[in-house]
């Protein structure tokens, strides 16, 4: 078991099989070290688990939730992409956190903050990472959020 595995272990986090991709599309790119994973959704068992806006139909807490089961199911493509081994991801480099917002609600930073804090537990300094939180009126299956990654690998 690697590093990042066992930390995985001690946050109780268990990585799913990767999701499959719901439209055209490949689930990551890897160009040279960078892996691209394409836009994850909140979904556990094929199933979004958080739909609707934030923070009418979803609270501000759980699209804290929301994001952090989006970064589950990025880690899952990103471990895919590392052939089955995550300690070989150098660092992370950049999220991009959308979310399904309310009229006038314009705490998507605090939103995002819950999966730039996962990537932090998980990988520590190589976890800190650039990112965008952006509100929308909608996303796919609408999901309250959606986070893709890119990531440097060895």
């Amino acid at each position: 078991m690697g590093q990042v595995d066992t930390v995985l272990q001690r946050l109780g986090i268990a990585l799913p099989a990767a999701p499959k991709p719901v439209a055209s599309y490949v689930p990551f790119v890897r160009t040279g070290n960078l892996v691209v994973v394409s836009g994850q959704l909140p979904s556990k068992e094929g199933k979004v688990q958080f739909a609707g806006a934030v923070p009418t139909a979803v609270t501000i807490e759980q699209g804290i939730e929301a994001a952090k089961l989006c970064i589950i199911n990025a880690l899952a493509v990103l471990r895919d992409a590392c052939d089955g081994d995550l300690d070989k991801v150098a660092r992370i480099v950049r999220i991009g956190v959308f979310v399904q917002s309310s009229d006038g609600f314009d705490a998507q930073p605090k939103v995002a903050n819950g999966a730039s804090d996962l990537l932090v537990a998980v990988f520590g300094d190589a976890g800190k990472h650039a990112r965008a939180a952006v509100g929308t009126n909608a996303l796919p299956l609408n999901a309250a959020v959606e986070v893709e990654l890119m990531a440097e690998v060895r």
